[in-house]
């Protein structure tokens, strides 16, 4: 077995499992050099009630992480969840092109906020962020919001867009941080995990 290469984002022995099926989450953390294992968590949770999206976040991810901790007690659980908030309405992850179509109509020409809720669990020890980013979209005309809502690309994305794909072109502005905006706060998580090393 080969020894595990130093990593600065992460100083701890223990094991560390993340808790998401997100293809976006694995390629953040990959390219941090963190040395995790993936475990999908399972199906995403309603929102919980009428909770603000701080606390909506956090919850979700609580719940995914220690879900998944049930399964590896000696591991140290990553779990996220991102949700889109435009003029005070949440947008999760779009059913279908006519929905991801209706998202993208309601944040085009605007600026709108994407929330990340990050868990860290370990032996019943848990830690819990959110952190906030905010988007401005360029004014898009009704072809380009069509077209893309049929690439497919909307589909697994909270807010209906990927700022890493195709949808980066829409974007005039971002304050914050854009791991964040991608799914993962990336410099939050390290200090999260900076507690348990």
């Amino acid at each position: 077995m080969s020894a595990r290469r130093p990593s600065i984002f992460y100083r701890g022995r223990a094991p560390v499992v993340l808790a998401s099926a997100s293809p976006r989450r694995v390629a953040l953390l990959r390219q941090a050099g963190l040395e995790f294992t993936v475990v999908d968590p399972g199906p995403d949770r309603p929102w919980p009630g009428e909770a603000e999206p701080r606390h909506g976040v956090r919850a979700l991810a609580l719940e995914k992480a220690e879900r998944v901790a049930r399964q590896f007690p000696s591991s140290i659980v990553v779990g996220a969840d991102t949700v889109v908030v435009a003029r005070g309405v949440r947008l999760g992850k779009p059913r279908d092109p006519a929905e991801a179509l209706a998202m993208l109509q309601r944040l085009q020409g605007r600026t709108h906020e994407v929330w990340t809720g990050v868990a860290v669990v370990r032996r019943g020890e848990r830690r819990t962020g959110a952190e906030r980013t905010e988007v401005q979209f360029v004014r898009l005309d009704e072809w380009t919001l069509r077209r893309y809502a049929r690439t497919g690309e909307p589909l697994d994305k909270a807010g209906g867009y990927a700022i890493q794909g195709l949808a980066s072109q829409f974007v005039r502005r971002i304050a914050g941080d854009y791991s964040n905006v991608v799914g993962l706060p990336l410099a939050r998580l390290r200090q999260m995990l900076a507690e348990f090393a």
